[in-house]
């Protein structure tokens, strides 16, 4: 069953993600991860939230760590955000994001949608969290899998 979350994406699209991740970081004290997995036995949302607490994403300084997670079975995704970020955001932050993955999703382009979201979202939290001058990457930019 894994076979379905290895396949989701290509070595090469991993990367790209990755890069993303990088070069979006670049603008911000924001942290963001991509987490994938074959299917959430929940709502989305709190598989979501039980991963981000699995990796510790609550663990940054300014508590502003951002998960994109994908069910790939369920053809769901969920992007959660810590309280940090909640505490200076309207309730609809995310939504913009969030249609910028389901647009690229719906054609079956999981690689382009997370990239394009990873860069929307590292936009966002740039004027919420600008990189600071001793700015450390706190969580890995690598994509964790379920």
């Amino acid at each position: 069953m894994q076979d379905q979350v290895e396949s989701f994406l290509t070595t090469i699209e991993e990367q790209e993600i990755v890069e993303a991740i990088r070069l979006a970081e670049d603008e911000t004290s924001g942290e963001i991860r991509v987490h994938i997995e074959r299917t959430c036995n929940d709502n989305v949302e709190a598989c979501a939230l039980q991963v981000f607490s699995v990796l510790k994403m609550n663990n940054t300084k300014h508590r502003n760590g951002v998960l994109i997670y994908v069910a790939v079975d369920d053809h769901k995704f969920s992007i959660y955000g810590d309280e940090g970020i909640n505490k200076v955001v309207p309730k609809t932050f995310w939504d913009d994001t969030k249609t910028v993955i389901e647009t690229h999703f719906k054609n079956a382009n999981f690689k382009q949608g997370l990239v394009d979201g990873i860069l929307h979202a590292g936009q966002q939290l740039k004027k919420h969290f600008p990189v600071e001058d001793n700015n450390t990457n706190e969580l890995s930019n690598t994509i964790s899998k379920g």
